[in-house]
């Protein structure tokens, strides 16, 4: 059974001195940018009648006629049907990128034209004509039309930000979970990224649990992304993972009931998601040679061109191609007691190099299947003082925890965060 609400936030929320809800931007912030024209150039438009729309517009002053941008067609081609002149086509096309780019109007994208219902109406400073064209979900570029100027500038339409909650018991995976629990499947992203040192998403089983309060933001209904977990708990294995934010060092991080950092030396995996094909044994038979070997590594069967990600900091010190096998590598050295190895790579990341210093997350390869591989997968290796230890087996020590001075400011959160959870069904 899985359950899932939202609730839309009026006023501000607290929790942990960083909860609370703010607009991303207002639609009527104006960026006023100058076009390279004989023509005078505004700096804005300056809508003076309080009734607008979502781009700034006074709604009773115009007619709109709305259209989506068809295959292959140009801003003139939206334009001239529009009734703007060639010559005014011709001012809009040396307008700077920033405003309008010709090369990225996209098919599918939508666009408005407002025209003044009354041509002779003298109302200071409103447009005869206002082109709008969305540039994506939230931007917009707003283009006002008049014979003697024109005159442009960005903007963004109204952001709504909710509080979330979601809940569920997994039955196959996490990602199909937040599907079926009507939530944004991103969540299992976000909390793959927050439990990455604690839990190994690809070893979720049936009946595990999970409680998350999160942000999410929405421009017409629509969500256009989630802006921050608030707080998180997840029952694996019969174990209880919480995740409670707070600000330590003007850093806002994760930290267990504890106090303890969620974030450890290493990440428990190298790829978001996946799944193990192979484990760590000392006598595996090779699916190409048909013979038994060790197989000290773990195999993450991944599609090709997955990102693989460094599970630690560290200095990059080797890259290249091993003929005996594990085709495209990237090793790093962690420290003066821990290195890994990345193999069977489609390629490298951008700026993989030997001396270059990496940080955990980084991509450092793309899955493939270069070496003797059957398909495209990942061979992760993990070396303790030199020597190949299984992956999956792993502990790493917690970074810093809570400081000692800021336990009482902790322990509040704590309470109040762990207590809204429990209250979840």
């Amino acid at each position: 059974m899985i359950k899932h609400k939202g609730i839309k936030i009026i006023g501000l929320l607290l929790l942990g001195g960083v909860m609370g809800i703010s607009l991303l931007l207002s639609a009527c912030k104006t960026t006023p940018t100058q076009a390279v024209a004989s023509t005078p150039v505004e700096s804005a438009i300056d809508t003076i009648v309080p009734a607008t729309d979502d781009y700034g517009i006074p709604m009773d002053l115009y007619n709109v006629e709305e259209g989506k941008v068809g295959r292959n067609q140009t801003l003139s081609d939206l334009l001239q049907p529009l009734g703007v002149s060639l010559q005014e086509i011709y001012q809009i096309s040396l307008l700077p990128d920033s405003l309008v780019n010709e090369r990225k109007i996209k098919q599918g994208n939508p666009y408005l034209f407002y025209s003044l219902k009354d041509a002779h109406l003298e109302v200071p400073r409103n447009a005869e004509a206002i082109f709008i064209y969305e540039k994506d979900q939230l931007n917009f570029v707003a283009i006002s039309i008049d014979p003697d100027s024109i005159w442009a500038r960005n903007g963004r339409k109204p952001v709504d930000t909710r509080q979330q909650v979601a809940s569920g018991i997994i039955e196959t995976s996490l990602w199909e979970s937040m599907l079926a629990a009507d939530a944004n499947p991103m969540l299992a992203i976000e909390l793959s990224e927050i439990f990455a040192w604690t839990i190994d998403f690809f070893g979720l089983q049936q009946g595990d649990q999970y409680k998350v309060i999160y942000e999410e933001s929405f421009v017409d209904s629509s969500s256009i992304g989630i802006d921050r977990i608030t707080g998180a708990w997840i029952c694996h294995n019969e174990t209880d993972f919480w995740a409670i934010p707070f600000v330590q060092d003007s850093i806002r991080s994760f930290f267990d009931e504890e106090g303890n950092s969620l974030r450890k030396a290493f990440l428990k995996a190298p790829l978001r998601f996946s799944r193990i094909s192979s484990g760590f044994s000392h006598s595996r038979y090779h699916p190409v040679l048909k013979i038994r070997r060790p197989h000290h590594g773990v195999d993450y069967a991944a599609p090709t061109g997955t990102p693989v990600h460094t599970v630690g900091d560290g200095v990059i010190t080797k890259v290249g191609y091993q003929k005996g096998g594990g085709g495209n590598y990237v090793k790093i050295k962690h420290n003066s007691v821990y290195s890994t190895t990345y193999m069977h790579l489609s390629g490298f990341g951008k700026g993989v190099r030997q001396g270059v210093y990496v940080k955990q997350g980084d991509v450092i390869g793309y899955v493939g299947s270069s070496g003797l591989a059957t398909g495209p997968h990942l061979d992760f290796r993990f070396y303790k003082n030199g020597s190949a230890v299984n992956p999956l087996k792993v502990e790493a020590p917690p970074v810093e925890p809570v400081y000692e001075k800021n336990r009482r400011a902790y322990g509040l959160i704590r309470v109040f965060t762990i207590s809204w959870l429990k209250l979840l069904q």
